[in-house]
């Protein structure tokens, strides 16, 4: 039953991701919140387990995402390397913070990221281009602050990084294919994070977890969220993104919602 839901997660969060260019975090974290203990994982565990296996799925699925773009030249590779040490610290440090974090307070942590993000998506709020892209100590810094949310949470990043390359006078497709760049360093390093923050963890179940990350979950889903993102990616020219982007921001909301009903 197990292995049937983590395909199942990853078929959703494939197609979703490649229909309405979201990152599978956003959904990834959610489902594997109600797939998780079918696998073992208790309520003491079961949020860091489901945000440090969805870093390690999108360390699988970024690959394929950062290629295409690539392909397309949508990805500036000089500001990809000056923010990545920056985002390496701040995801490991926002791994490690999480790892500490008592389960119901991440859970705080990403229901507020939740509403937040519906909010965005059903508002279009968009930044104004603002000012130019600051020099390598203001890129380290905003990876930095990029690289540290974003593991809390267990995504790869793009919600933040993509604002933040339209504020710095990047084209939105230029930012897209940068920010899917930037994932690929969060997803490695906040991964790694969680690894180490629950090695040894006795409350972990035994041979189905390596530290916070569920091992069989992060093959089953990202081998099947790399399969059906194309999928996903091919049927967006044909279907209304922004009718789409705002029911799928419904959903999140939702979402949001019951999860803080249940912690209410």
């Amino acid at each position: 039953m197990d292995l049937i839901l983590f395909a199942l997660t990853g078929l959703v969060s494939g197609f979703l991701a490649g229909l309405l260019g979201v990152g599978g975090g956003l959904i990834i974290v959610p489902a594997l919140l109600y797939t998780l203990p079918h696998a073992g994982f208790g309520p003491a565990v079961l949020v860091h387990a489901a945000v440090g296996s969805s870093l390690a799925v999108i360390t699988v699925t970024a690959l394929a995402s950062v290629r295409a773009h690539h392909a397309r030249g949508a990805v500036e590779w000089p500001v990809v390397r000056a923010m990545t040490p920056g985002i390496c610290a701040g995801a490991l440090l926002g791994s490690v913070l999480a790892g500490h974090l008592p389960g119901l307070a991440l859970r705080w942590v990403y229901v507020v990221f939740l509403l937040g993000v519906s909010a965005q998506m059903l508002l279009e709020l968009r930044p104004a281009a603002g000012r130019d892209m600051p020099g390598l100590v203001g890129m380290a810094l905003a990876g930095a602050v990029i690289g540290g949310f974003s593991s809390l949470v267990g995504i790869g990043g793009g919600t933040l990084s993509t604002p933040f390359l339209l504020w710095c006078r990047r084209s939105i497709h230029v930012a897209v294919g940068t920010s899917a760049a930037i994932g690929l360093p969060i997803a490695v390093a906040g991964g790694l994070g969680f690894v180490l923050a629950g090695w040894g963890r006795a409350d972990l179940p035994a041979g189905e977890a390596i530290g916070f990350v569920a091992w069989r979950a992060v093959l089953v889903v990202g081998a099947v969220s790399t399969l059906l993102a194309p999928v996903g990616a091919r049927l967006a020219h044909a279907l209304p993104q922004r009718q789409l982007k705002r029911v799928f921001a419904m959903c999140l909301l939702l979402l949001a919602a019951r999860f803080l009903f249940e912690l209410v």
